[in-house]
């Protein structure tokens, strides 16, 4: 700063600057003091010469000595040297410290080492190449073009950036100079193949970085000298399902006495915690689903060497639960740990139709002669099923209701060990939540959960359970270690351990039930996880975060299809029933045919539940968003307007328009004239 001096003191002056405002300078800091010229016009003059002075010649110039701004103005400029070269040589000193380091007063400096400098100047040119490069990319972008690595670093700039690499400063430049948000950008660019390819990524990139295959491994074998059960077992599946984990068995019908047999395949005879097979299903912790394709948990030939499939003796946890034919009530639990004969693998796409509960309650007297589990012992699953439901409910408080449908998704291509390309045709089918075969097996695998997971809590055996303290609104399912009911389901405790091929929790219990089964009262003592194992709390944080990740996967893979099959039907109107006020006469509906939620307009005036027709907007398959207009007042079946408004005086619906009312207004009528 320059300024005039105002007054004087031993130690301090008062110094008024350009802008009018006086301040306090110690004698120290003052550095120059001169007549003329003015202060602003000298450290303009000043400025413009030091862009003048070469910075090799000032530091050849300089002494090897510490030395005074004033000093390299008289040896570079002249003898002696005037104000505004003094202040010149000061401003360039300032500017460059990668030549000149400050000395021990204010004023005074010392040459850098040389190498020091010539480290600097390699650092200031590359510096410069990759601004270059940084401004070359930006441009490329902004022309409609993606430079290569900045495509390589694609999610990674979007999702997860470094902001001091090039690739992540080229594009804030180019989004800033386009005017243009980066997603966009990007997209424009031709960086982004296809909405598809950007969600795929983009879940490999958060989920996945390393990729999904797996390393060469190979199934140990069982060791364990298993029985033969006395048993012909069948499990229910979808034709897609290659992790058959679950089958039943029945005997005794007809004796007054009958044991159901639950059997779920048994890798924990097997793999040991810590293996390396193990330490693929810590990493992966569940298998993911999306339609058309599926990222096992385990290697596939570890899971053909465990799952329960049709026409072999299989090796299998079991629990055996004996109940009285005519009440249903319990009599005994016993589990084993055996080899059980598969006689077959029943889909539930292919039998849901026919299995109907007419035909089990011998109200429809098909034959279906083609079904290899008599008609007697899928009747008993289905009368066992729905007695151990109703008894859940009464524990609930509440009937548990299945309303809305499961849908499928079935994509039309020609090999689903590769993920999808997003172009497919997509078959979005409906199965009702709550058909006879879905009950059976869902009440059966609920029975084995609640039983083992109080059979470990009665031994001190640690677990992992699922637990909800009521069904009051707000109160989650948690997941922990102790034996807690579970009041959703309606069951003193609950551990999930059907599922072993597919869940990583769920191998862990069946670690802890084979332990209860070899070992009975010192099971505590022999278990993999003892009581407080650090482990296993570790084991659940990571399960319960992983598994909501893929969960949300699901979801959007999901509504991907779901409006990708809008598209290619040329679906334009839906009905849907309103779900949720949003705000700003905004609601969320839900669609009655299609798995989709979505916000519409004009829905003001009706009340939560009511359904209406809606009109949609364009599909945008980048944000997984569609958006539409109600159209239609199902429930009344009155069409609505734009504003939805209602008039006493239309007694015809007919003379309805199809769409929103458009009304043109005169604003120079008097407010009675308006229409309502």
């Amino acid at each position: 700063m320059a300024g005039r001096v105002m007054s004087e003191a031993e130690a301090s002056a008062q110094v008024e600057l350009d802008s009018g405002k006086r301040v306090k300078v110690k004698s120290a800091h003052m550095l120059l003091k001169f007549d003329k010229p003015a202060p602003a016009v000298l450290l303009q003059s000043a400025a413009a010469l030091s862009q003048t002075i070469e910075l090799e010649l000032a530091y050849e110039c300089a002494s090897d000595e510490e030395f005074g701004f004033g000093d390299l103005a008289q040896d570079y400029f002249s003898t002696p040297a005037s104000t505004t070269e003094q202040v010149a040589a000061l401003l360039c000193l300032h500017e460059a410290p990668h030549y000149f380091r400050r000395g021990s007063s204010k004023g005074r400096f010392r040459k850098a080492p040389a190498e020091i400098v010539q480290q600097a100047l390699l650092a200031i040119e590359k510096k410069k190449q990759v601004q270059a490069q940084i401004e070359a990319w930006s441009a490329e972008l902004v022309s409609g073009s993606c430079p290569a690595p900045i495509r390589e670093q694609l999610y990674k700039i979007l999702f997860r950036p470094d902001k001091n690499t090039p690739e992540y400063k080229a594009v804030v430049l180019a989004s800033k100079s386009s005017q243009t948000a980066p997603l966009d950008l990007l997209q424009n660019a031709g960086a982004i193949a296809s909405p598809w390819d950007f969600h795929w990524q983009r879940f490999l990139f958060d989920l996945f970085p390393k990729g999904t295959g797996f390393p060469a491994l190979q199934a140990p074998a069982i060791a364990d000298d298993l029985p033969l059960a006395p048993v012909q077992a069948f499990s229910i599946d979808d034709s897609h399902t290659t992790e058959i984990d679950d089958a039943l068995s029945l005997q005794g019908l007809g004796s007054g006495s009958v044991t159901v047999g639950i059997h779920i395949a048994a890798p924990g005879l097997a793999l040991s915690p810590g293996s390396a097979i193990d330490q693929l299903g810590r990493t992966r912790l569940s298998t993911v689903y999306m339609p058309g394709y599926k990222i096992t948990m385990l290697p596939d030939s570890v899971v053909q060497a465990y799952t329960l499939i049709e026409g072999r003796d299989c090796p299998a946890v079991s629990l055996y639960v004996t109940f009285s034919e005519d009440t249903l009530e319990v009599q005994s639990a016993v589990t084993r740990l055996e080899r059980v004969p598969i006689l077959v693998n029943l889909r539930h796409d292919q039998l849901d139709e026919r299995i109907t509960r007419e035909w089990l309650e011998g109200e429809d007297q098909s034959d279906h002669a083609d079904v290899p589990v008599s008609r007697a012992t899928l009747g008993f699953f289905w009368r066992l099923a729905q007695t151990l439901k109703g008894r859940r409910e009464v524990v609930r408080g509440k009937p548990e209701n299945f309303n809305r449908p499961d849908y499928s998704f079935k994509l039309e291509r020609a090999n689903n060990d590769t993920p999808p390309s997003g172009d497919e045709t997509v078959v979005i089918g409906t199965r009702k939540r709550g058909a006879p075969l879905d009950l059976m097996v869902a009440e059966a695998m609920i029975l084995a959960n609640s039983t083992w997971g109080q059979w470990m809590a009665s031994l001190g055996v640690p677990g992992i359970y699922r637990s909800q303290a009521s069904l009051a609104p707000g109160v989650k399912v948690r997941m922990g270690t102790k034996a807690l009911p579970h009041a959703g389901i309606g069951v003193p405790s609950y551990a999930w351990s059907t599922s072993p091929l597919r869940r990583y929790t769920d191998l862990v219990n069946q670690w802890q039930i084979i332990a209860c089964t070899k070992h009975g009262a010192t099971a505590a003592l022999a278990a993999p996880f003892k009581p407080k194992d650090a482990e296993l709390f570790s084991i659940i944080s990571g399960f319960d975060a992983t598994y909501s990740a893929y969960n949300s996967v699901q979801s959007s893979m999901e509504r991907y299809w779901t409006l990708r099959h809008v598209q290619q039907q040329g679906i334009e109107e839906l009905d849907a029933s309103l779900v949720k006020e949003m705000g700003g006469g905004i609601w969320l509906v839900r669609a009655e045919t299609l798995p989709l939620m979505f916000s519409v307009m004009g829905a003001q005036t009706l009340p939560r539940g009511a359904r209406v027709r809606v009109k949609l907007a364009d599909v945008d398959l980048m944000a997984l968003d569609v958006h539409g207009t109600v159209i239609a007042h199902l429930d009344a079946d009155v069409a609505l307007t734009g504003m939805a408004a209602e008039s006493d005086e239309v007694d015809d619906d007919d003379n309805l328009p199809a769409g929103p009312v458009t009304i043109a207004v005169d604003l120079n009528d008097s407010p009675q004239d308006l229409p309502a």
